[in-house]
């Protein structure tokens, strides 16, 4: 089960204007809850956006690389408390691709959105400006968003060929 999700699995940017449903909302939040963590800190939070309003201006988190969020009908926003752990990239990183992947598992289209050290403009970064419109705590950091929704695209697996295989070695690095 595990290859065909990750062979089936693409960022998808295009989204049909059908809500997700509570369903798969709730299993989504599970998977998010579920991923492994350094040391079992698990130093995230979750913020699942669903008022299109608050999408449309989260989608202009960043000059590019956002933008495709205003059209999705569900937002993820992962958090984590570097308080916790010094391993919170990792772990937020870890539970971003958890919910990536539990998207496609659920016939659902998903996006990363990086924002940890990205800008939403020359004063302001896109993490400043999320954590403002959403009340995120100053100790917690902002790592990722995750677009999800129907897929109004369809994209092909990429090919095994495609594999960059020689980026693999055995025993030694050459």
């Amino acid at each position: 089960m595990f290859f065909p999700l990750i062979e089936k699995r693409r960022s998808i940017r295009k989204f049909k204007q059908i809500p997700v449903e509570g369903e798969k909302v709730n299993k989504l939040i599970e998977a998010a809850l579920r991923p492994m963590s350094g040391r079992g800190k698990n130093p995230w939070h979750f913020i699942v956006v669903n008022q299109p309003d608050l999408i449309e201006k989260l989608a202009s988190a960043r000059p590019s690389g956002s933008t495709f969020l205003k059209n999705a009908p569900l937002a993820i926003v992962i958090l984590a408390d570097p308080e916790k752990t010094d391993v919170w990239v990792e772990d937020a990183a870890i539970a971003t691709t958890f919910l990536h992947l539990a998207a496609t598992d659920l016939g659902l289209g998903s996006c990363w959105i990086q924002v940890r050290q990205r800008n939403h403009d020359e004063s302001t970064s896109a993490e400043e400006y999320i954590r403002k419109l959403l009340n995120v705590p100053e100790n917690f950091k902002v790592e990722s968003m995750l677009a999800v929704g129907y897929a109004d695209e369809e994209k092909s697996p990429h090919p095994r060929e495609s594999l960059q295989l020689e980026k693999v070695t055995f025993n030694t690095f050459s």
